[in-house]
């Protein structure tokens, strides 16, 4: 993945709530739908006109890892 995209995901999943469901668009570049299952978050993807969206499980919260 170009790192022009990696950045545009990580912007993207910055601003999504923690501990929730977020469907990305199909270049990752931003969110299409939030939800708090996995069944809610499709459907309203699927709403927005995203029918293949990247699913991804936010954690409760964000903590810096090294590796």
């Amino acid at each position: 993945m170009p790192p022009e995209s990696t950045s545009r995901r990580l912007e993207a999943l910055r601003s999504a709530p923690p501990d929730s469901w977020v469907a990305l668009s199909k270049d990752e570049s931003k969110i299409v739908a939030v939800g708090p299952s996995y069944q809610e978050t499709v459907k309203k993807s699927e709403e927005a006109g995203e029918p293949d969206p990247v699913l991804l499980k936010t954690p409760k919260r964000w903590v810096p890892l090294a590796v």
